[in-house]
């Protein structure tokens, strides 16, 4: 099974759209349009064909191009079933445990819900691929419009028992803020404070943060450590259940 090409395309003022190519087969698939113009342009540059326009959830930054760029380069637009009524007219409607191919590379659907209901991830095992959007973010998570604390504490666990290689990627460029927050969580991380170093000298270099890998967020990222003790006791919630420190962590980031 050859490997899969995934190409991150900066889109809007910080968000991200993937390009998913399998060169075996030829197909391609986009994750999340934000601005179709960009993702034509890397499509022609590349000469790929588009066939498949992944939504992972309804909010407007990641799906106002869906439709220009289904009209430019063709490909069916796969998003959540439940949702249909807020996204655009959708070729294919999918649940969590629903899989379809890209060439010869399984797709698995999670539903992520917390940042929106109906929030969808989309995994590739064989190219250890996960595509978040906004329920894991590098070093954070989405803030809760629709969803409750233990609703997603629920997703992201579902994301954090995938193998600690698969690589995230996620919808924004918030890592430098999102450092800044979790430096509060755990100033003596050390792995932490290895990160902030890297995505510093990254932003420096207009380098993208995204995507990064689970181990790392495992490592450092706040909301994934919410059944760590050592964060727990920083929060002032020593022995309390995972979902509630998970809650404080982000009551603080909504106020940070």
């Amino acid at each position: 099974m050859s490997e899969p090409q995934i190409v991150t395309i900066p889109c809007l003022s910080d968000n991200y759209a993937f390009l998913l190519h399998d060169p075996a087969s030829g197909e391609t698939a986009c994750i999340d349009v934000p601005d179709h113009a960009p993702i034509v342009a890397e499509l022609d540059a590349r000469g790929w064909t588009l066939g498949h326009i992944l939504i992972t959830h309804h909010h407007w930054d990641h799906v106002q191009g869906v439709d220009a760029l289904k009209a430019a380069k063709g490909g069916k637009v796969y998003g959540c079933g439940a949702d249909a009524a807020r996204l655009p007219a959708l070729d294919v409607s999918l649940a969590e445990g629903d899989t379809f191919t890209i060439g010869n590379h399984t797709v698995e659907i999670l539903d992520v819900s917390g940042h929106c209901d109906n929030h969808l991830a989309f995994i590739v095992p064989g190219a250890n691929a996960a595509f978040t959007a906004d329920s894991l973010m590098a070093l954070g998570c989405g803030r809760l419009f629709e969803g409750t604390p233990d609703q997603m504490w629920a997703s992201l666990s579902k994301l954090a028992a995938l193998p600690p290689e698969t690589v995230i990627y996620s919808g924004h460029e918030y890592t430098t803020s999102n450092a800044r927050f979790a430096h509060t969580i755990e100033p003596d991380n050390p792995a932490l404070i290895s990160r902030i170093q890297s995505v510093a000298a990254a932003r420096e270099a207009d380098q993208p943060t995204v995507p990064s890998t689970l181990a790392e967020e495992l490592a450092t990222n706040p909301f994934l450590r919410a059944d760590d003790p050592v964060v727990s006791a920083n929060v002032g919630l020593p022995g309390a259940p995972a979902a509630a420190v998970f809650a404080e962590i982000r009551r603080r980031k909504d106020n940070f």
